[in-house]
C-alpha cells in the first residue's frame, strides 16, 4: 500500500512540475536581426580574450566586464569587422596604476550561456576588492532547449525550467533573467568582489514618437539591484538620451552594418555613458571605484569667453595654425585673424593644428574639445584638405578616402596592426558640420589655401578634387561655403609667380608671416564675397 502511495505521489509531483513548467513565460523574441556565431567557437574566443585575472597589477583590483557583442564585438574584439564593443574603450576612464579593466565579454553570449560557459573562469579569478560590471541580455532569446539554447525565463521571479538540449542531450535548469543575476551577485560576493548591474546599450530602433526604444531588462535589473543592494547604472537611458538628441544621420553612423552593433563612434559614446553613469551614481558603495576613475569630465577648449560675444572657432591644419613665433618661420593665417575680426564684437579661438587632416584632427580628440565647448550662437570655421591626401594606413595615419560621398572602409594600420574604419574626406566634413549644428552653432566651410605651384603663369587650383568635394558637401548639407582657395589664388595670380615667393616657405605649402597676413586678408575678402554671416564681425 505504501509503495503504491509513493508511486502515486511521484507521478503527481512529476505532473505538477510539468504543469509548472508549462506556466513558464515564452522566451523573448530576437529583435536584433543579426546572425552572431561568435559564441559557437568558445575555444577560439578563449585564445583572444585575456585569461581572467591576467591583467592584475601587484595586488590592485580588477574591473571585470561581463557582456556580449555590444561590449566586445566579434571573436577578436579588435574592430577588424568595422564594429567595436564599448568595452574596448572602457579603460580610458580608469587609472591603470590603481585598477585594470579586463574585458571578459564575448559576442553571442546570453545571460544564461555566459553564466554556464565563461563565468566559472572569471569567478575563479576574483579576489576581494575586485569589481564585476554586468551588462548582458541582448541575446536572451530563442528556444529554451534547442539551437543556441540561450534563452532565460523573462522576468525576475524564482521560476525554473528543466530542459534537455535536443542536439546534445545535455540536461540543464534554466532560470529567470533575475535569477541568473542573483547567482552572479551571490557568487561574486562569496569571493569578496563587488557587483554593478548596468542596463543594456540602446539599439538603432525607435518608438512612434521617434525616441530610442528602452529595453525591458532595465526594469528587471533595477528590481534585482534594489533587492540585492548593489549599484545600478542605467546605460540604456544615458546613451538613449544622447541618441535622441542627435540627427538622423548621426544616429545611423553610431552603428555599423546592423541595428545593434556599434561603430567606433557608438562604442566610444557608450563607454563614456557607462563611466558617467558610475561617476554620477549616488550609491555609496561605489566610492572606492570612483576614486580610481579619470577622464570623466568632458575635455574642452578654453576660448576665454566674454559676455555678449560669440566665439569663432577656427579648425584646420598648418596653413591655419603653425609655429607662429619666429619672424622668419612658418605662420598660419589664423594667427593673424585679429587683423580682420573686430575684437569688440567677437572672440576668436584658433584651434587648428599643424599636420592634421579631418581624420587625425578627429582621432586625436581635438574636434571633441571644440564640440564640447560650443554654445548656441558660436561659429566654427572648418578648413582642411592639405593632409587628407596622405596614405590611409601608414604613419601618421591621416589620409581619407578621396570622395565627398558617405563611404568608408576598414583598414589595418601598418606598424601598429590596429584596425580603423576610415571615411571619406566629405564624410568627415559632414560630421563636423552636423556636430556644430547639433550644438546650436553655425558651421562655415572654407576651402583650403592654394599651394605655391604654378603652371602656364597661373597658381595651382584644386578644382578637380578637393574643390569639387567641398562644393558637393556644401550643396548636400546647405552649409555656408567660403571659397578662400580661389580668392587667394586670384590675388597671387595678380602679383605673379616671382612676387608670390616671399609669401611662402620653400616647401610651397606653408606660408611666411607675410603670407599668413595676406591670407587673413584674403579670408576677409572671401567672407564678404560669400556674404557670410561673419561679415558683421569683420573690421
Amino acid at each position: 500500500m505504501m509503495k503504491k502511495y509513493l508511486m502515486l505521489l511521484a507521478v503527481c509531483m512529476m505532473l505538477g512540475n510539468l504543469w509548472a513548467q508549462k506556466k513558464v513565460a515564452t522566451p523573448l523574441t530576437d529583435d536584433n536581426g543579426v546572425v552572431d556565431n561568435t559564441g559557437d567557437s568558445i575555444s577560439k574566443a578563449n585564445t583572444a580574450r585575456p585569461i581572467p585575472g591576467s591583467t592584475r597589477k601587484d595586488n590592485h583590483p580588477v574591473l571585470f566586464l561581463i557582456g556580449n557583442s555590444t561590449m566586445r564585438n566579434g571573436t577578436l574584439g579588435n574592430g577588424n569587422n568595422g564594429q567595436w564593443g564599448w568595452g574596448f574603450y572602457a579603460d580610458k576612464y580608469f587609472d591603470e596604476n590603481r585598477i585594470t579593466v579586463e574585458n571578459q565579454a564575448l559576442g553571442g553570449m546570453a545571460t544564461r550561456t555566459y553564466y554556464n560557459k565563461l563565468w566559472p573562469a572569471v569567478r575563479e579569478a576574483l579576489k576581494p576588492g575586485d569589481w564585476i560590471l554586468i551588462s548582458i541580455g541582448h541575446n536572451d532569446n530563442g528556444p529554451y532547449d534547442s539551437g543556441k539554447a540561450r534563452a532565460c525565463i523573462p522576468g525576475t521571479g524564482n521560476e525554473t525550467l528543466d530542459v534537455t538540449i535536443k542536439e546534445s542531450g545535455e540536461k540543464e535548469t534554466v532560470y529567470t533573467y533575475g535569477g541568473y543575476m542573483r547567482k552572479y551577485i551571490s557568487e561574486a560576493r562569496a569571493k569578496g568582489a563587488n557587483v554593478i548591474l548596468m542596463s543594456l546599450t540602446p539599439r538603432n530602433a525607435y518608438d512612434n514618437q521617434g525616441k530610442t526604444i528602452r529595453k525591458k531588462q532595465t526594469q528587471w535589473l533595477q528590481q534585482v539591484a534594489m533587492e540585492e543592494h548593489v549599484p545600478f547604472v542605467d546605460l540604456n537611458e544615458i546613451s538613449g538620451q544622447k541618441i535622441d538628441s542627435y540627427s538622423p544621420w548621426k544616429k545611423e553612423y553610431l552603428f555599423y552594418k546592423d541595428k545593434i552593433h556599434t561603430s567606433r563612434f557608438g562604442a566610444e559614446m557608450n563607454a563614456r555613458s557607462a563611466a558617467e553613469g558610475i561617476a554620477q551614481c549616488d550609491d555609496i558603495t561605489l566610492a572606492p571605484l570612483k576614486a580610481m576613475m579619470q577622464n570623466v569630465q568632458l575635455p574642452m577648449e578654453n576660448p576665454k569667453r566674454q559676455q555678449g560675444k560669440p566665439v569663432v572657432f577656427i579648425t584646420g591644419d598648418s596653413t591655419v595654425k603653425n609655429q607662429d613665433k619666429k619672424e622668419d618661420g612658418q605662420w598660419g593665417w589664423g594667427s593673424q585673424a585679429y587683423s580682420i575680426f573686430d575684437a569688440d564684437k567677437v572672440v576668436v579661438a584658433n584651434c587648428a593644428k599643424a599636420g592634421r587632416s579631418t581624420r587625425s584632427f578627429l582621432n586625436e580628440g581635438r574636434w571633441e574639445k571644440v564640440y564640447n565647448t560650443l554654445q548656441p550662437g558660436d561659429y566654427v570655421i572648418i578648413e582642411f584638405g592639405h593632409n587628407d591626401q596622405a596614405p590611409t594606413n601608414k604613419k601618421p595615419y591621416r589620409g581619407t578616402i578621396r570622395s565627398a560621398k558617405d563611404t568608408c572602409k576598414v583598414y589595418k594600420m601598418e606598424g601598429t596592426g590596429k584596425y580603423e574604419l576610415v571615411y571619406s574626406f566629405g564624410w568627415y566634413l559632414k560630421k563636423f558640420i552636423d556636430d556644430v549644428r547639433e550644438k546650436g552653432a553655425t558651421p562655415i566651410l572654407v576651402s583650403l589655401t592654394p599651394r605655391n605651384r604654378w603652371k602656364d603663369g597661373k597658381i595651382e587650383r584644386r578644382m578637380k578634387d578637393l574643390g569639387k568635394w567641398y562644393r558637393e558637401v556644401a550643396v548636400e548639407t546647405g552649409v555656408e561655403f567660403v571659397d578662400l582657395h580661389n580668392v587667394a589664388a586670384d590675388y597671387y595670380d595678380s602679383i605673379g609667380e616671382e612676387a608670390t615667393k616671399e609669401y611662402y616657405m620653400p616647401d610651397r605649402t606653408h606660408t611666411s608671416k607675410k603670407g599668413a597676413q595676406q591670407n587673413a586678408q584674403n579670408m576677409g575678402k572671401a567672407l564678404r564675397e560669400a556674404n557670410s554671416v561673419l561679415v558683421k564681425y569683420l573690421k
